[in-house]
Order: structure tokens, then sequence, then C-alpha cells
């Protein structure tokens, strides 16, 4: 009995480093990149908002340099996000993705200080949250070794602007230094250009980089609620380096 359980086990043994390696190779397989239609995705970059001479009538932020000083380039910051990709067809790819970009810029008016001399000082902050739908063009294909793309979307742009500080009230006699937060906020619909270049790094896995436009702007209420002016935009351009999982 013992003799015949041994030879059992032995034989159990056999067949487990028989079978092991034909079903890893079939789940490479089937893993395999060249077998997948999704990826998901992650990205760092910048966003870079429009300069002074191309911002929306109204803007805010190009309002406010008449008695603070700043500069609209300072509004340029770290962008994140995370994306799903599905391939349509091997040239055609839908995609879904949320990114975040936040910058708090410190300002100070420009011809007045306290009585002691002190600047009047204030933070301005801008967040832009991305929801973007696309659909992208890949010339080359989704399982080259090099993939340039190109693509269009829309964007549904989650904004809050604030600004929070010292002020002045120039109605009063003498002027008064008082401290405030201004908020404004809302939702806008963008139009969205993409290009870029992805690497196929290993079988699963894509590197590349994208640069992205994108037009909006957003309403702040204008001074009835205690802003400058009455529109905040939101366009520019965003670089970013991702990385994708192939699935």
């Amino acid at each position: 009995m013992k003799i015949t359980s041994w030879r059992a086990v032995l034989a159990g043994i056999a067949t487990v480093a028989v079978l092991t390696p034909a079903a890893v190779e079939a789940q490479i397989r089937r893993v395999s990149g060249s077998d997948t239609r999704q990826s998901f995705g992650v990205n760092l970059g910048g966003f870079f908002p429009k300069g002074e001479d191309s911002r929306v009538v109204g803007d805010v932020l190009f309002a406010n340099r008449d008695f603070l000083i700043y500069d609209v380039e300072d509004f340029r910051g770290v962008n994140m996000g995370a994306e799903y990709l599905f391939g349509v067809t091997d040239h055609i790819e839908a995609g879904l993705d949320v990114s975040f970009y936040q910058r708090s810029v410190p300002s100070i008016y420009a011809f007045e200080t306290h009585a002691d001399g002190r600047e009047i000082e204030q933070d301005l902050k801008l967040r832009i949250i991305p929801v973007t739908a696309s659909v992208r063009f890949l010339p080359t294909g989704r399982n080259a070794t090099v993939q340039p793309y190109i693509g269009i979307g829309a964007g549904f742009l989650n904004w809050r602007y604030t600004e929070t500080g010292e002020f002045i009230d120039f109605d009063q006699a003498p002027p008064l230094i008082f401290r405030e937060r201004y908020v404004a906020s809302g939702s806008e619909l963008a139009p969205v250009v993409i290009g870029g270049i992805r690497f196929l790094a290993a079988d699963v896995w894509t590197v590349g980089g994208e640069v992205r436009w994108q037009k909006a702007d957003g309403d702040t209420g204008g001074p009835d609620v205690g802003f400058y002016d009455s529109k905040i935009d939101l366009g520019g351009w965003t670089a970013n380096f991702n990385i994708h999982f192939r699935f």
C-alpha cells in the first residue's frame, strides 16, 4: 500500500510539472498585448493656461493686473490624471479620463500698502478637474512598436476660483482695508484636441507623451459678488508623460 501510495504521489507531481508550464504559457498568451483591446493609464505633467494676449474678454486674471502684482504665467502648474482606453479597431480608440490641476498664486496691491508699509496680500487660486471623452486615430495601429496618434474630444470642466486675503474698499473715506474670501465655481463643456506618441515598452506596457488643447471660460459673477471682472478663462495646453497597462 505504501509503495502504491508513493507511486500515485509521484505520478501526480509529474502531471503537475508537465501541465503547469503549459498553463502558464496559455495565460501569458491570453494577456498578450496583441490580443488586448483595453488599457488603463496614469499621467503626470503640467497645465499651461493661455497667455495674457489670448485670454477671453473680461477675464478676471487679466483684469486684476490693473491693480495687483502677479503674472498670469504663475498659474502654470502640475497636472495629473488617469484614463481608460478601448480599442474600437486596430486604428481607432475611444477614451475616458479624469485629471486634476490646482494652483495658488500670491499677489499684492501695486500702488497701496498698510500705513506701516506692509504689503496688502492676497492668494489667487484656480482649480480645474476635467472629465474628457475622446476618440483617437492611430495610423500605425495599436500593436505597433511606435504609436503616434491624434484625437478630438469633449471635456466637462469642473472649476473653482477664489481670491482670499486683504482687499481695499475705496468707497470708504479713508479707504478701508479688510479681509475677505471671494469664490466662484461651475462646470463648462470644452472642445479638446489631443496629440501624442507612445512606445510599446513590453508586451502589455506602453509609455509615451501627450499634449492637449482645451477652450472654455466660466462666469465669476463679476463686481456684484466681489470680482473685478465677469469671466475666468479655463483654456490652455496640457503636456503629460503617461504609462498604460493593456489587458
